[in-house]
């Protein structure tokens, strides 16, 4: 198999063997881990009346894991310049899936919103999906008309004829969440391709103005948004998850319950293994538990905001703008999830990264890691243009290499 790999060169084929970015790849295999232990905890009263089996949860959750670290391997041995080319038919492929999730038949609803594609024994998120290809595309774009999008009102616009359908079709799922997680991003990709501040400014206004009218127009929208600045006023209405959430938190107290033993998880907090896991984690780890947990997530992040600017530097700007784009994804569904979680947010139904429960969110962000560590394979060896030939001197042993 592997004889059949070597013209293609990646991190883990190469004259110095398996060169990965091991910070990166170690920061999300432990998130990995701990996604695993606390889904097997979170899920297992609520596997355990539903199925008979309260480890039913985590051996589907271990399937899924190893379909993510095969994506992650997957994605490593493809160059970016692939990527590149293919950004648009990526684009195109992204809307086509969110199409077909709106057809009756083909798409699945799930507590009221049509998201998943359903097959027989798994569901398929086109949203996940359509993240990560509006990323690769934009990223294209931005190294295409980077004069045009810096200087010009019509290079900052074009980019938004792309976004505004697509934002559409989320909506119409709907999902609120998976909408302003794709839109920041692309505006943090745009701020970071050269985008004027006054015109960078003026999206953002124009960005919460079309947040109020979203919210104003569906009146369940509303009602959450009035609910989580008081949950305690309707505790077991609109307010249940929240003030289940917050008491899972309390509970904790500085070094938790233990691990297995959160009272929440056994039916007072719906969505304990998937949305709230989080909450779950802080009752049964404690505020030092979430501290470290939030501490692997901020160094996941910079790591690959990071790997993005040394892609800057050797001037591989399509894969950096691929970097800082996946890297922003990653940090706004932390920031919102965790948001949610601890009542400085609305409750949405979004997912944690490499924790919750899911197998589109999952399979996803290990094929982003595989990507990001690609990059950062690229940049490290100046092996990131489409005109360079591969050759045996390329992958020479060196003595320093790493980072």
């Amino acid at each position: 198999m592997f004889g059949i790999l070597k013209p293609y060169p990646s991190p883990l084929i190469s004259g110095r063997g398996i060169d990965l970015d091991f910070a990166m790849l170690a920061g999300c295999l432990a998130l990995l881990g701990l996604g695993l232990v606390m889904i097997t905890s979170a899920s297992s009263e609520v596997a355990a009346v539903q199925s008979g089996n309260p480890l039913y949860h985590m051996f589907r959750h271990l399937v899924y894991v190893f379909l993510g670290l095969v994506a992650c391997g997957a994605t490593m041995m493809v160059p970016i310049a692939t990527w590149q080319r293919m950004g648009f038919l990526m684009l195109l492929g992204a809307f086509g899936l969110l199409v077909l999730v709106l057809v009756p038949g083909i798409g699945r609803e799930v507590n009221g919103s049509m998201r998943w594609i359903g097959f027989s024994f798994f569901n398929v998120q086109p949203s996940e999906i359509a993240k990560v290809f509006v990323v690769i595309y934009l990223a294209g774009y931005l190294v295409r008309r980077q004069t045009e999008v810096r200087e010009t009102w019509m290079g900052f616009f074009k980019p938004f004829i792309v976004l505004l359908p697509m934002a559409a079709l989320l909506l119409m799922e709907p999902d609120f969440g998976a909408t302003v997680v794709m839109m920041g991003a692309a505006a943090a990709m745009l701020f970071l391709g050269g985008v004027g501040l006054f015109r960078f400014s003026l999206m953002v206004v124009l960005a919460v103005v079309a947040v109020f009218v979203l919210v104003q127009a569906q009146p369940y929208r509303m009602a959450r948004l009035i609910t989580f600045t008081d949950p305690w006023s309707d505790q077991f209405g609109s307010g249940y998850q929240l003030t289940q959430a917050l008491i899972a938190f309390g509970r904790g107290e500085w070094f938790g319950v233990g691990l297995g033993n959160s009272v929440q998880k056994q039916f007072y907090l719906p969505e304990a293994h998937t949305d709230f896991v989080f909450s779950v984690l802080a009752e049964e780890l404690g505020v030092v538990g979430s501290l470290l947990t939030i501490a692997l997530f901020v160094f996941v992040t910079v790591r690959a905001l990071y790997i993005g600017l040394w892609a800057e530097k050797a001037k591989q700007f399509f894969a950096a703008y691929v970097a800082f784009g996946l890297a922003f994804l990653w940090i706004g569904q932390f920031l919102i999830n965790i948001g949610v979680n601890v009542g400085l947010l609305p409750t949405k139904g979004l997912t944690l990264p490499f924790l919750s429960y899911g197998g589109s969110s999952l399979v996803i962000c290990c094929a982003c890691v595989g990507l990001l560590l690609r990059i950062e394979w690229e940049s490290r060896t100046h092996l990131g243009s489409e005109e360079h030939e591969f050759s045996e001197s390329d992958f020479a042993e060196e003595t320093n290499h790493g980072r």
